[in-house]
């Protein structure tokens, strides 16, 4: 597996987030982000870009894009925030079918949505992507093994 594709909806908390974690997790894979109603070219939320710096990752320079066509036909897994998202991408982009999967599948939770809340929701939202992205990254392996 070499290209996963991370969705969220407005693309400046979330998927940045996991995109960056899952960069780091799998240097070798190309990852990328996007969002099914996106804020197309703001950059990551502030509240964001700190709480994911106090974690060691930067997403200072990320810039938001839609999900269109392109990207679903580029990515060999996608992974939704939220079972409402993976849903509206599969009857947007039927033949993805098989590869779109929530992020928070093995832990059978969406992630929190932190947009415009205060802090704790972000700090929740990191917690749990960082989470899931762990599990799906012992998946990957399991498939490459």
């Amino acid at each position: 597996m070499t290209r996963i594709l991370m969705v969220c909806e407005g693309n400046v908390c979330r998927s940045p987030v996991a995109r960056a974690l899952l960069e780091r997790a799998l240097p070798r894979v190309s990852v990328s982000s996007a969002g099914t109603r996106a804020l197309v070219g703001r950059h990551a939320d502030p509240l964001a870009v700190q709480v994911a710096l106090e974690h060691g990752v930067d997403i200072s320079g990320h810039v938001a894009a839609a999900l269109n066509r392109e990207h679903v036909l580029a990515a060999e897994l996608i992974l939704s925030m939220t079972g409402t998202q993976r849903e509206l991408i599969l009857a947007t982009y039927p033949f993805a079918r098989g590869k779109v999967f929530r992020l928070g599948a093995h832990e059978r939770i969406d992630i929190v949505d932190p947009y415009q809340r205060h802090r704790a929701a972000f700090e929740l939202a990191f917690a749990q992507i960082e989470q899931s992205v762990s599990s799906w990254c012992n998946s990957i392996a399991k498939l490459a093994a």
